[in-house]
Parts: C-alpha cells; sequence; structure tokens
C-alpha cells in the first residue's frame, strides 16, 4: 500500500523523476485540454443548439451565479481561474474510478502548489481592483497593530487549504485500500463512490474557499469607498 503516489516511481535519471503525482497530474490536464478543445470548437449563437453546448452553458452559468453569491462582482473576471480549479479537482475525483489510477492530490506537494495557486491569485486579483495602495493598506485595518495578525493569516490559511485537501483525499485512499485486503469484492463499491462523492465536495469547498479569500481581497476598496460616501454625506 502507497501512502502517497509519490512513493510510485516510473522513471529516473539521477535526482531527476517521474513519479505517479507529476504523471497522472499531467494525464488530467492533458483530458481537461482536450475536452475544453472538443466542447468548444462548433459553438453556435443562435436558438439551434446542441444538447452538448446547453449543458455547457448550465455548468458556466452555475458557475458565474456561485461566484456572484459569494460576493464577486463582475464574476467572468474569476470564473477562469476558480473554475479551472474546481474541474481539474472534479476531474481527479471521477478518475479514481478507474483502476490503476492514482489521485495526485493524495500527494502534499499537489496540495500545496494548488494552495500556493489560490495564496498569488489572492493578492492578484486583489491588487487588480484596488490597486497596490489600496491592498496594502488592507493590511493595517481597522489598526496597524492588526499587520502581523494579517500576514500571519495569509501563510496559515494557505497552509489550512493544502492539509485540508491532502488530508481528505489521503484518508479516503488508505480506508479503500485497508477495505480491499479484508474484503476485496465487497466493499470497493461503495467506498469507490463514497470517494467520488467526497472527491467532488472537497473540489467545491476548495473553489468556494479561495473564492471566499479573492472576495475579501477585493472588495476591501468597496468598503472604503462605502465608508468614505457616507461620512461625506454626513
Amino acid at each position: 500500500m502507497h501512502l502517497s503516489p509519490d512513493e510510485i516511481i516510473f522513471w529516473q535519471y539521477g535526482f531527476v523523476k517521474l513519479n505517479a503525482t507529476i504523471l497522472y497530474t499531467w494525464l488530467v490536464m492533458l483530458l481537461l485540454v482536450i475536452g475544453a478543445r472538443l466542447v468548444t470548437r462548433k459553438l453556435e449563437v443562435g436558438l439551434q443548439r446542441a444538447h452538448w453546448q446547453n449543458f455547457l452553458e448550465i455548468i458556466v452559468i452555475g458557475m458565474n451565479r456561485q461566484i456572484a453569491e459569494i460576493g464577486l462582482d463582475k464574476a467572468s473576471r474569476y470564473l477562469p481561474f476558480l473554475g479551472t480549479l474546481f474541474l481539474l479537482l472534479a476531474t481527479v475525483s471521477i478518475c479514481t474510478i478507474i483502476p490503476g489510477f492514482e489521485a495526485p492530490t493524495g500527494s502534499l506537494s499537489t496540495t500545496a502548489a494548488l494552495a500556493a495557486c489560490v495564496f498569488v491569485a489572492v493578492p492578484f486579483f486583489g491588487i487588480r481592483e484596488q490597486g497596490i495602495g489600496g491592498y496594502l493598506r488592507s493590511y493595517v485595518k481597522p489598526t496597524f497593530i492588526m499587520l502581523p495578525f494579517n500576514v500571519i493569516s495569509e501563510f496559515s490559511r494557505t497552509l489550512a487549504l493544502a492539509v485540508r485537501l491532502f488530508g481528505n483525499m489521503m484518508s479516503g485512499a488508505i480506508i479503500l485500500a485497508i477495505l480491499l485486503t479484508i474484503a476485496p469484492f465487497f466493499f470497493p463499491i461503495f467506498l469507490s463512490a463514497l470517494g467520488l462523492l467526497t472527491g467532488l465536495v472537497q473540489a467545491y469547498i476548495f473553489s468556494i474557499l479561495a473564492a471566499v479569500y479573492i472576495a475579501a481581497a477585493t472588495r476591501s476598496r468597496e468598503s472604503f469607498s462605502a465608508g468614505q460616501a457616507l461620512n461625506s454625506a454626513n
């Protein structure tokens, strides 16, 4: 039983390794690229549309609506990033039902990389909406004493994202492996279905948390502007 896909080495030359984490991550990425190319190559703008295009539009509209409900105005700005995060994690979860597939999210390096993407995206969107000065001022609100605590929170929540996703994914894989040794013909079907459901839930939670962090970074200017307007009215 492997605790992490990092332990499965397919090829190695010196310190350069090709393990299951790298291989299956790139396979999932390739699957997403090919799928995106196939579903968007013949889009129609008229009333007569293919069923797959209607399904695609339902997914996109649903994501936009969910992002807007979190508090992000102009949800289409954030859809490429947040939608890609969700689709990547959801695809990984769906692929776990394939025999022999090792979920790359079972490696701490993968979950840390995803959390690092969120860590970079939060100030990126915050600076784009507020400017560098406006974003940096959010670290000293409501008082400059909060500066170290706000900085620590940036790193701690990133670590929490990585550990949460890694722990949930790895625990499911370990439980499934243990039950396979105890009852190899009965439990795997139910555990695979449960693992698929858990993976989709984790993909949703991870994407929602990323959206919440971005919303917190981009709404500071709106709150500040609203406060200025209120003071001017008074």
